[in-house]
C-alpha cells in the first residue's frame, strides 16, 4: 500500500484550485440511469469512488465515455444487468444510489449491501422503507437488496426518521419517475443534495423545496439527457483552509464557493484567520500567529459539517488554548484521535466529545489512515510536526482528495508519495 511521507514545521503559502464534489457527483452519475438519453457530467473530480462509480455503471452494461478535462458522457441505454455486485459495493457505500433510480426506471434491482468507510452504523433502512412506501417489493438476503416493482412506483409522503443525505437523493430520484407527487419530510439540506436537483430539473424533473427540509417531486413520465457541471468540494475546500491555518500560512483558493462553507469559515474567523471572500475564490491569512483553540458541534447542515470534524481536531491539536469537540451525525468518528496522540497530541475522548488541548508543535511518527477524513487530518498533524510523519493506508485519502500530495506541494509543503 501506498504511503505519505511528511516532513513538516513549514508554512504553506499560494493558491490551488479546487475540484468538483465527490459527494455531488456520484448521485449525479447514477441520475443517469433514470434516462436512456446521454447525461454529460462536467467537472468531476479525479478520484477512485468516481472510478469505481464507472466500473459499477459499467459492469451492468451502462456505457460511459470519459472526455477531457474531468468529463463523462453516461448513456444507460445497452443496460444490462440490474445487480450491483458486492465486489464494487464494498469499498463505497454512495454504490446504494443507484438503487432508486433503478428501480424507478427499469422496475428492478439488485445492490449489494454497502462498505465505504468504517465509521459507526450508517442504516440502508431508511432508503428501504420509503422505497417500500412507494409500492415496491424489497427482500433482504444473502447480502443483497432485492427490489422489484410492477409498473410505475407511486408518488408518497414520506418522513425520514434519520436525516440522511444519501437516503433523501436515493428517493427524490426514484420519486422523479413516480406516478403522483411525493413529499420528503426531514430532508437532507446539504448542498449536494440542491446540486443533485437541479440536475433532475435540468432533464425535466418536477421538483421544489431543495435546499430547506421538506422536498416535493411530481413524477414525470419520462426523463430526458443534459449536460450538468458538478458544484465545487466544500469539504477539500475547507480541508486546504485549515492545513494552511494549522501552518499560520496564507492561501487563495480557487473555483469554490463561499455561500455553502459559512459554518467553517466561521470558525476559522473564531481561531484568528483573516479571511476574504470573491463570489469563487477564498482567501486566508494567518499573519503568522498560532491559531486560537475552538469549540465546536457537528450537526447536519447548515449546521458544521462532520467531514470537517477531524481537520478541526487537528487544527485544535496546535492552536492556544482548549477546544471540546462534539460529534453528533455518526459513531465511532474519532479513531484519529489515538493516531494524533502517537504524535503527541494531547487529546481525551469521553463518549461523543474529545477535549484538545493545544500546544505549539507536535512531533512526526509513523501514523495509520482509518477513514476518509481522518487520512486528511493526519496529513494535517503531519505538516504541523517537527521530523517526519508517515502516513499509511493512503487509499482511504485517494478516494475523497484529488492529487493531494501535488496540491499541498505547490503551497510549499515537503511531502511526498512512497508507492508500496
Amino acid at each position: 500500500m501506498d504511503k505519505l511521507e511528511i516532513h513538516g514545521g513549514i508554512p504553506l503559502k499560494g493558491q490551488i484550485r479546487i475540484a468538483g464534489a465527490k459527494n455531488s457527483a456520484l448521485p449525479i452519475m447514477a441520475a443517469a440511469l433514470l434516462t436512456t438519453d446521454t447525461l454529460k457530467v462536467d467537472n468531476l473530480p479525479h478520484l477512485y469512488d468516481i472510478t469505481t462509480m464507472l466500473e459499477l455503471l459499467g459492469c451492468m452494461g451502462v456505457e460511459s465515455i470519459v472526455g477531457e478535462k474531468l468529463s463523462v458522457e453516461i448513456c444507460s441505454e445497452p443496460i444490462k444487468h440490474y445487480s450491483a455486485p458486492y465486489d464494487l459495493v464494498k469499498t463505497m457505500r454512495a454504490s446504494i444510489l443507484v438503487l432508486g433510480p433503478m428501480l424507478a426506471h427499469y422496475g428492478r434491482a439488485e445492490v449489494a449491501l454497502p462498505g465505504g468507510c468504517a465509521i459507526g452504523s450508517r442504516p440502508v433502512n431508511l432508503h428501504l422503507s420509503a422505497l417500500q412506501r412507494m409500492g415496491a417489493d424489497i427482500n433482504v438476503e444473502k447480502g443483497y437488496i432485492e427490489a422489484r416493482i410492477k409498473g410505475r412506483l407511486k408518488g408518497a409522503h414520506i418522513f425520514m426518521d434519520l436525516v440522511t443525505v444519501t437516503g433523501t437523493e436515493n428517493v427524490m430520484m426514484a420519486a422523479t419517475l413516480a406516478d403522483g407527487q411525493t413529499i420528503i419530510e426531514n430532508a437532507a439540506r446539504e448542498p449536494e443534495v440542491v446540486d443533485l436537483a437541479m440536475c433532475l430539473r435540468a432533464m425535466g424533473a418536477d421538483i421544489s423545496g431543495e435546499g430547506t427540509d421538506t422536498i416535493t417531486i411530481n413524477g414525470v413520465k419520462e426523463l430526458h439527457g443534459c449536460e450538468y457541471s458538478v458544484m465545487p468540494d466544500r469539504i477539500e475546500t475547507g480541508t486546504y483552509l485549515i492545513a494552511v491555518a494549522a501552518t499560520r500560512g496564507k492561501i487563495k483558493v480557487k473555483d469554490t464557493r463561499p455561500s455553502i462553507l459559512e459554518a467553517v469559515l466561521s470558525k476559522l474567523e473564531e481561531a484568528g484567520a483573516h479571511i476574504e471572500l470573491g463570489e469563487d475564490w477564498i482567501s486566508l491569512d494567518m499573519k503568522g500567529n498560532q491559531p486560537k483553540a475552538v469549540s465546536l458541534t457537528t450537526a447536519p447542515y447548515p449546521a458544521f459539517p462532520t467531514d470537517m470534524q477531524a481537520q478541526f481536531t487537528a487544527l485544535n491539536a496546535v492552536s492556544e488554548g482548549t477546544g471540546l469537540i462534539t460529534e453528533t451525525v455518526f459513531e465511532n468518528r474519532f479513531m484519529h484521535v489515538q493516531e494524533m496522540s502517537r504524535m503527541g497530541a494531547d487529546m481525551k475522548v469521553e463518549g461523543n466529545t474529545v477535549l484538545v488541548k493545544g500546544k505549539p508543535i507536535l512531533q512526526g511518527a509513523p501514523v495509520m489512515a482509518t477513514d476518509l477524513r481522518a487520512s486528511a487530518s493526519l496529513i494535517i498533524a503531519g505538516l504541523m510536526s517537527e521530523n517526519q510523519t508517515t502516513v499509511d493506508r493512503i487509499y482511504h485519502i485517494d478516494r475523497g482528495y484529488e492529487c493531494i500530495e501535488e496540491k499541498l506541494q505547490l503551497l510549499g509543503a515537503k511531502i511526498k508519495r512512497l508507492p508500496s
